[in-house]
């Protein structure tokens, strides 16, 4: 059985290190939104140069982009056994479109992270990243783990700018959570804990999701 997964949360709910984690330790791949834009338009696929337009006049890609970028990348070999898609969906409509695209398929297991918002104003306003690659610091480090370059804070990590982008999560995201929330494989774990115990309680959500069967119902709060 492939294992298809997404995962939902606010900025700073620790989604990228998890689903990258998850992802390595399963032989599957991650399928970020932002890696597979930067392919479309490097490669000058017809989605890539339609991207590569709407993204130089500094406007978000539609919808209808995201959705046709993100359904050529799963129907690649490598994303039939399974996959952990990073970024995607973000809307309803894109939640609808990817339901379509995974007609036929193994089911998508769906997992929310929850951190309360104090805790993520305080990672977000502390958060650190590389100057050279843009990977995340690790709490603690000085340099970069990945490349050894200089890490130093996001200029969109202050603290108003942090409240503004949870307030854009909870208008224009936080609807997924009621989309998925009522399907045997969803499941929401506690974000506000350590890296490990974290990484714990996703495999075990994914591993009763899995097994579920459309036996139990979803767990909406």
């Amino acid at each position: 059985m492939a294992l298809n997964l997404i995962m939902l949360g606010p900025p700073g709910a620790g989604k990228g290190t998890q689903a990258e984690r998850f992802a390595r330790t399963r032989g599957i791949p991650k399928i970020s939104t932002g890696d597979i834009l930067r392919e479309a338009v490097h490669t000058g696929t017809d989605l890539g140069q339609r991207a590569k337009a709407v993204m130089d006049r500094g406007e978000l890609v539609s919808d209808d982009i995201m959705i046709g970028v993100v359904e050529e990348r799963l129907n690649r070999d490598d994303a039939r056994s399974g996959f952990v898609l990073d970024g995607f969906p973000r809307t309803v409509p894109q939640a609808v479109a990817l339901d379509r695209m995974l007609d036929g398929r193994d089911p998508l297991i769906v997992v929310d992270i929850r951190v309360p918002e104090r805790e993520l104003v305080r990672r977000l306003a502390s958060r650190m990243i590389c100057a050279d690659c843009g990977a995340n610091g690790a709490p603690g480090e000085i340099v970069c783990s990945h490349c050894g370059g200089q890490l130093v804070q996001r200029a969109d990590d202050n603290v108003a700018v942090v409240l503004e982008r949870l307030r854009i999560y909870n208008r224009q995201t936080k609807p997924l959570v009621d989309f998925y929330c009522t399907r045997s494989t969803f499941r929401s774990i506690n974000g506000a804990q350590g890296t490990d115990s974290v990484a714990a309680d996703l495999a075990a959500a994914i591993e009763a999701a899995g097994s579920s069967n459309g036996n139990l119902p979803g767990a909406c709060a």
